[in-house]
């Protein structure tokens, strides 16, 4: 009986810290699940075969159409290898892949047809998606097979992201390279869109000729939910898409488990998961190794954004692993919606460019607060173990071979609906064994990342922290081991800042370097500052009096 009473304790106990974050109790993720009549429709029955070259487009979509029409039930993909063109997901139907079976999609740009969705943030027109659904409920995708976007048919690749066997193996298939000899094309329709911004943005003086000689430019994401209710992903592998891999936009009531999303590290645009102004979703127990974005939230871009003003918000994401990715959790950049209420924990992260990565620009606006995360464990990361910037250039967060970039100039400029609001943020217990930054938080002269707090935060990095531009900031139980020589802390325009409890190597010329003439109220406590050969350097406008050490 005391066992049972210890154990007891002990659950409540592990009950407690997994749902609450600095003393913020969260709430348990309740999203109802779809469920489904037992009634099977074998894909084989409605004429699908299991050959090389025949496509199953009609057969596995009837089976689908009838399913529908039934009321529902499972459309069973058995092992073997079934090519298909895209398919339409309707209500009631749950995509069963067992195991051994992979359902791959079709090289033929022919087989996609352009229709009006929503890809960065805005309405395009795009090629349709592999799977697509669109106003449906209760749905899901399911089993133990693997689903096959052929996306190396769709995308544009990077002469600098392939070794040299590559890219002359790729130029020797086909399609154009641009002049420069740095980009290849699947033809020329496709290059024809690389120097139109928003090449598929839907506007009055683009007709549909105007789409059509830009097709192959408008790759197709993998999976694309629209405005649907009541949907599962559970178990599959989504990989090898054209553009991002699932894209749930404007849904509610999802939950994604089980599953693996893959792309090839070199895959332009190849995000994992990306979740659009979505309500009420969990994600859990699932593997990411992508090109882009792995876990990333969105809500819409700019002016239209702000219009639809749908938030991504009640967002749980737990218990994943991500390898190679851009970021490992991601906000941003198309955050014009706003974002609110997004709990993250027992995560890791091993080689993304960047950790945790939240990025917006100036004419996003939006509100992105609320933002609970704990229990992240990252390993070799390229990047910022977590980063704020406003200052996001859409350009991969790692400079590649031979890349210089500037930093941005930064002044201030007007604040209207288009400047982008992040706070209200409380990150907790976070390890990261190696890193080329700890921390770096930048905001915009006009409006600075507010409330932040960042406790046991335990890092090896080339760099500590580095805040600019940014307000009411609290740094607690930070560890950092920082190669000696190199200060550990620089602040710059940075005002009501708490460092309480900061370990360090002993040996760094300074401890906190303070700039800028707004920085004020930064406070050091609990810390041995005789580490460090100097406490502070206040200058560039910053005074001494900005600066306190208990």
């Amino acid at each position: 009986m005391k066992d049972l009473k210890a154990l007891l304790i002990l659950l409540s106990l592990l009950a407690a810290v997994t749902f609450s974050v600095e003393g913020h109790k969260l709430p348990k993720p309740a999203i109802p699940l779809p469920t489904f009549k037992p009634d099977t429709f074998d894909i084989r029955k409605s004429g699908a075969i299991d050959r090389p070259g025949v496509l199953n487009t009609a057969a596995i979509q009837y089976a689908i159409d009838e399913c529908n029409r039934q009321g529902g039930g499972v459309v069973l993909v058995p092992p073997g290898v079934w090519l298909s063109g895209p398919l339409v997901l309707k209500s009631n139907v749950n995509l069963h892949l067992q195991r051994n079976a992979m359902l791959y999609f079709s090289r033929d740009f022919a087989h996609y047809p352009l229709v009006e969705t929503g890809w960065e943030g805005l309405r395009q027109m795009r090629m349709h998606s592999p799977i697509r659904a669109e106003r449906q409920q209760n749905i899901a995708i399911t089993g133990q097979g693997v689903i096959d976007g052929n996306g190396d048919a769709f995308r544009f690749a990077k002469r600098s992201k392939l070794t040299e066997s590559q890219w002359n193996r790729l130029v020797a298939s086909g399609g154009v390279v641009t002049p420069d000899g740095k980009e290849w094309y699947p033809s020329a329709s496709a290059m024809r869109g690389r120097d139109i911004p928003d090449a598929g943005a839907l506007s009055p003086e683009k007709d549909a000729a105007f789409f059509e000689k830009i097709k192959d430019f408008l790759r197709p994401d993998l999976v694309v939910l629209e405005r649907c209710e009541r949907i599962l992903l559970e178990g599959v592998t989504f990989q090898n898409s054209g553009a991002w891999n699932i894209h749930p936009l404007m849904s509610n009531d999802i939950t994604v488990r089980n599953i693996i999303v893959r792309n090839p590290w070199y895959s332009q645009n190849g995000d994992g998961l990306d979740i659009e102004s979505c309500k009420n979703v969990l994600v859990e127990d699932s593997f990411f190794d992508v090109g882009d974005d792995a876990i990333c939230v969105k809500s819409g871009k700019n002016e239209y954004g702000r219009k639809v003003g749908m938030p991504t918000e009640n967002l749980w994401v737990r218990n994943c692993v991500v390898y190679h990715a851009h970021g490992g959790f991601v906000v941003g950049s198309e955050m014009s919606g706003g974002a609110r209420n997004l709990y993250v924990s027992d995560c890791t992260f091993i080689g993304t460019d960047i950790g945790l990565r939240f990025k917006t620009q100036r004419g996003r606006g939006g509100v992105v607060e609320n933002v609970y995360i704990s229990d992240i464990y990252m390993k070799d990361i390229p990047g910022e173990a977590i980063l704020f910037d406003m200052y996001y250039q859409a350009k991969d967060p790692v400079a590649l071979a031979g890349e210089t970039r500037e930093p941005p100039v930064m002044r201030p400029e007007p604040v209207t609906d288009g400047t982008p609001q992040f706070r209200k943020f409380w990150i907790s217990n976070v390890v990261c064994d190696g890193a080329a930054k700890g921390i770096f938080i930048r905001g915009l002269t006009e409006m600075s990342f507010k409330d932040i707090t960042i406790a046991d935060f335990d890092a090896r990095a080339d760099e500590g922290i580095d805040l600019q531009e940014s307000s009411d900031i609290v740094l607690r139980n930070i560890r950092l081991d920082i190669p000696p020589g190199k200060p550990i802390a620089y602040l710059y325009n940075t005002e009501r800042v708490t460092v309480d409890g900061l370990d360090y190597n002993k040996g760094a010329p300074v401890l906190v370097h303070v700039q800028g003439e707004k920085s004020n109220a930064i406070r050091i406590a609990n810390t041995d500052t005789k580490k460090a050969d100097k406490a502070f350097v206040a200058n560039a406008g910053a005074k001494a009096r900005s600066v306190t050490i208990d």
